[in-house]
């Protein structure tokens, strides 16, 4: 067998090396260093399969093609800590309020199995942040104290009751939340009587208070967010617009874009690290049933995904790095029980929702989070 040992390889300009054919081995024990560059830097026109570091997500991608474009290289197990679990806190029914937390396991499909309680009841639009490791849930709307402001948190490899965690800077439901792992985002949410433009954030791997992030575009009383581990991109309420954020600084959101048409409240979103899902929600009256996607990475506007199994409002929603469920909510048909059911997306296609599950009992509201949404 001849052996060449060459240090570059390059073209003329050094725009390019040679084409390798048939089966390549790497024998060497140190390592093998591919492309390295930004979201600014990917190349245009790669070939299907490319694939390289992006030093503003901290993860290997390649290269899917057709509209999907670069796709994060999942580093995960699903068999780590019990898969990637979805968990869901607090909620209806209406009047009466839940402190129960369950989970679903969602790379399989099944019921929700109970995790523990929270500490406080939240009638309504309480929500959730977290890392691999860690799921907080904080605000919403409480019988006993109205608009609440606490933090409080779990982990998720074992099943118990919430842990004090902290404080936001004013007690609101109705917020969007969202996380790259190292930060939880609170954005927007209602206050009595109106919305506020408010957005803190938190250190999930430290308790303490909440601090000061920056403003919301606008004032919006009841929101969604989704994120990669880069951005977070909020769906606000009473209108159709849509602004985001770079979760590792601080300051004001910019404009994304608008969805089609304006929902009053109640939408839940799903997101990997490429793709954000926006469903159900409250048009002015009933309950929609659709759901509209973003590329998180871009700006622009919403796209049609498909339908939900059911119109509903007061939705959550959690992720893996493939698939997002629907968790609960109040239906669309008269007179609009709370109900338990449970739907399923593949973020990366499009299509209707599938049945994959009940949750323990009818809710609407509530917070939800994941170990495998997109900013992980």
């Amino acid at each position: 067998m001849s052996e060449a040992r060459v240090n570059n390889l390059s073209n003329e300009s050094n725009t390019g090396g040679p084409s390798i054919s048939g089966i390549t081995t790497f024998s060497g024990t140190n390592y093998f260093v591919p492309p390295v560059g930004s979201i600014a830097e990917r190349p245009d026109n790669p070939q299907k399969g490319s694939i390289r570091f992006n030093t503003d997500t901290k993860h290997l991608e390649y290269f899917r093609g057709d509209t999907i474009g670069w796709v994060e290289v999942e580093a995960s197990n699903e068999e780590l800590n019990g898969g990637h679990r979805g968990f869901h806190a607090g909620g209806g029914p209406f009047p009466a309020s839940s402190n129960v937390i369950e989970f679903v396991t969602i790379s399989t499909l099944g019921n929700g199995t109970n995790f523990g309680d929270t500490s406080y009841f939240a009638m309504q639009m309480s929500t959730g942040v977290s890392s691999r490791t860690r799921g907080i849930f904080s605000g919403g709307y409480s019988p006993a104290g109205g608009r609440v402001n606490k933090i409080e948190y779990i982990t998720m490899s074992s099943e118990g009751n919430t842990t004090d965690f902290g404080d936001t800077t004013q007690g609101r439901e109705g917020i969007a939340g969202g996380s790259n792992g190292t930060r939880g985002i609170f954005a927007a949410g209602w206050v009595n009587p109106a919305g506020t433009n408010i957005i803190d954030y938190i250190t999930i791997a430290q308790t303490g208070n909440a601090v000061d992030f920056g403003d919301q575009t606008q004032a919006s009383n009841q929101n969604a967010g989704v994120n990669s581990s880069t951005r977070m991109v909020i769906r606000g309420a009473n209108n159709n617009t849509i602004s985001y954020i770079t979760m590792a600084t601080t300051g004001d959101a910019l404009d994304f874009g608008d969805f089609t048409g304006a929902v009053d409240y109640g939408l839940g979103g799903v997101c990997n690290s490429t793709r954000g899902i926006f469903g159900g929600g409250h048009p002015g009256s009933g309950a929609l049933n659709t759901m509209q996607y973003i590329t998180i990475a871009t700006t622009g506007n919403g796209t049609d995904f498909g339908d939900l199994t059911m119109g509903r409002r007061d939705v959550n929603g959690v992720s893996s790095p493939t698939r997002g469920c629907w968790l609960g909510g109040t239906s669309d048909s008269s007179p609009h029980p709370d109900v338990n059911t449970i739907d399923y997306v593949e973020i990366l296609t499009t299509g209707n929702a599938l049945d994959f599950g009940d949750l323990t009992v009818a809710r609407k509201g509530g917070g939800a989070c994941s170990n495998g949404h997109g900013g992980l």
